[in-house]
């Protein structure tokens, strides 16, 4: 295993190549996005135009009954599936049943966006994952990453199938630490190896990507103005977007993190902070088309 991470370059991307556009939207992928309560629907319809702007072919959003209509008019071009919801407009535990569909057909299956009940999300991931078709990739985000850490089991069956798309606290969180400064390096490096092995899962975190044999990448772009609402959105679902494309797991992380963090270096040459993560997804087409 080698000490340090490699570095994510242009060279490196075009090497590796991208997938070819194919006849239709089925042969670029299907993307299905789940999360979204009622107070939070904004997040899948970033993740959702994230995977449809890294050229994924086909998108459906699962979210919360009460804003489903509205997300169809923001997001014309996806499909929405209205879940069952609680009173206070979480999506509830048992609502994975209406996505039986969506789930088989799925190329690439983002979870977790803008859930906002812990104990529901973690129930509804497992009926999300016992429905997924066999070679479907997911992508667990946000509220998922804990139903993972209460319960590794419920990942079992997704071994090589799966993504993880932690901030630094997630990740200490999942590697038992107390916490982790992004800063150190080695032991961002040390705890997302770690999960990636004992989870057999890619990790995506920052600017670094780790695969479950200890093979690391890191991605040299990016700049502080990404810390800002809903840019972890627009991180997860480029990457699910670019699985469901075909890359394979890790390469998916690898692009979507480098996609993510060049989009929000050309927006920090006018603006250091204060752009806004529904403008990253806006570059993707470009720095792609740049990489063939």
């Amino acid at each position: 295993m080698p000490a340090r991470a490699d570095r994510v370059t242009p060279r490196l991307l075009r090497r590796w190549g991208q997938p070819q556009p194919g006849a239709s939207k089925y042969d670029r992928g299907v993307v299905l996005v789940v999360g979204g309560a009622r107070r939070s629907p904004g997040a899948v319809a970033l993740a959702g135009v994230a995977s449809l702007r890294v050229g994924a072919g086909r998108l459906t959003l699962g979210t919360a009954a009460s804003v489903a209509d509205g997300l169809a008019i923001a997001v014309p071009e996806c499909g929405v599936v209205p879940l069952a919801e609680t009173e206070s407009g979480s999506v509830r535990g048992d609502a994975a049943a209406a996505l039986a569909h969506d789930l088989e057909g799925s190329d690439a299956v983002l979870f977790g966006p803008g859930l906002d009940d812990v104990d529901a999300a973690a129930d509804l991931l497992d009926g999300v994952v016992d429905g997924v078709g066999d070679d479907t990739i997911v992508v667990l985000d946000a509220f998922a990453l804990v139903a993972v850490h209460d319960d590794p089991g419920r990942v079992d069956d997704l071994g090589g199938h799966l993504i993880l798309t932690p901030n630094p606290s997630e990740l200490a969180m999942l590697a038992d630490e107390d916490e982790l400064e992004s800063s150190d390096t080695r032991a961002v490096l040390r705890a997302a190896r770690a999960v990636a092995s004992r989870l057999r899962a890619v990790v995506a975190t920052q600017n670094l990507v780790v695969d479950p044999s200890g093979s690391a990448w890191v991605v040299a772009a990016g700049n502080p103005g990404l810390g800002t609402s809903g840019s972890g959105d627009v991180l997860a679902g480029a990457i699910a977007g670019m699985a469901a494309r075909g890359v394979g797991a890790t390469r998916a992380a690898v692009w979507g993190t480098y996609v993510h963090a060049a989009a929000g270096d050309r927006l920090a040459e006018t603006a250091p902070v204060g752009y806004l993560a529904r403008e990253l997804s806006d570059h993707f087409p470009s720095i792609l088309a740049a990489l063939r």
